[in-house]
């Protein structure tokens, strides 16, 4: 079966900026002086966590944006990454103030917590430097826009998916990753929400957990030990999945249904552990974010929908193998 991807275009931001510049003999007297446009950007981008594969996915996406409108307008655009190794909101909320003492064109960020982050992005935008939210949000901040995932039809994408694998009944477990981050919080709820449909189903307390691969296998383990009675797993973050054997079990004998389709969480899929994934588009995280800004920026457009929605992509068994193709276009050979 051949994937068709549901890229959000980059919002065809590519085709305004170049419209933008284009030239025409009826748009101003020749006499007229043709309006200033900066030689250079700097863009800003600031993910949860290095340590999270999704988000250096996001950063090649930014890059590879970067590198294209550079070409495409004939100027130079750059990325500054300043993202924490692990998640951590104060130093997300320090280094979007760095950046703007820094006076950069613009700044896209993916909120570990809204609430310690919320003051910083406003004072950017006070500053006259626009941002855009990716991936999870910070509701009450003046942002101009979100790119990312609906995460009520996520989280009700992942219940509804997994229930349909179990038959309709059993004992599920919801792995939830950081407790405070907002996009994180609403796919919970909509797990919750979505398996009251089903009477057959019980819903186990929520795992959290720090978001590192390590982690996150440990929760599962630990989880597993104290409710062997657990028969599947939603996980709205597919964060044990990126290391080896962290799946106790044999494959099958636990349903899983779960978030993000990077190549090491693939794996899991070939051997039967995961029954589906629900592919993220990260690259398009970075690859948008940075589209939408400097089209904030050179032409002062902002998207006709505040939240721009990136579609969940599934992967089972079926089609694994072409979905994995992407990777070679989407991470650098090493």
């Amino acid at each position: 079966m051949r994937i068709r991807l549901l890229l959000a275009a980059p919002f065809a931001a590519s085709l305004l900026l170049a419209a933008s510049y284009g030239t025409s003999s009826n748009s101003a007297p020749a006499s007229a002086a043709p309006a200033a446009k900066p030689r250079k950007l700097v863009i800003g981008v600031v993910a949860k966590s290095n340590s999270n594969a999704v988000f250096q996915v996001a950063r090649i996406g930014a890059e590879d944006a970067a590198k294209a409108l550079s070409k495409q307008l004939g100027m130079d655009i750059s990325i500054d990454w300043r993202t924490p190794n692990d998640e951590n909101a104060q130093m997300q909320a320090d280094n979007i103030e760095a950046l703007t003492t820094l006076n950069v064109d613009g700044i896209a960020v993916s909120c570990s917590d809204a609430n310690k982050v919320t003051d910083a992005i406003n004072k950017a935008v006070k500053n006259g430097i626009p941002v855009v939210t990716f991936d999870s949000d910070a509701p009450k901040s003046a942002r101009f826009a979100i790119y990312g995932t609906d995460d009520e039809k996520c989280g009700q994408q992942v219940m509804s998916e997994l229930a349909k694998i179990m038959g309709g009944k059993g004992v599920v477990a919801i792995l939830a990753g950081n407790p405070n981050a907002p996009n994180l919080q609403k796919r919970v709820k909509a797990v919750q929400d979505e398996a009251k449909k089903y009477p057959g189903i019980t819903v186990l307390p929520t795992v959290n957990h720090k978001e590192t691969a390590a982690d996150a296998a440990a929760a599962v383990e630990q989880t597993m030990q104290a409710h062997p009675e657990i028969t599947g797993w939603a996980m709205v973050g597919g964060w044990p999945l990126f290391t080896d054997n962290a799946l106790k079990w044999q494959p099958g004998s636990v349903k899983v249904v779960a978030v993000d389709a990077l190549p090491a969480q693939l794996a899991y899929v070939r051997d039967g552990h995961v029954q589906e994934l629900l592919a993220q588009q990260c690259y398009e995280w970075g690859n948008t974010s940075v589209h939408l800004l400097v089209d904030k920026v050179l032409n002062k457009k902002t998207p006709p929908s505040f939240f721009v929605a990136s579609p969940l992509i599934p992967v089972t068994k079926d089609n694994v193998e072409e979905y994995s193709k992407n990777w070679d276009k989407w991470l650098p050979k090493k």
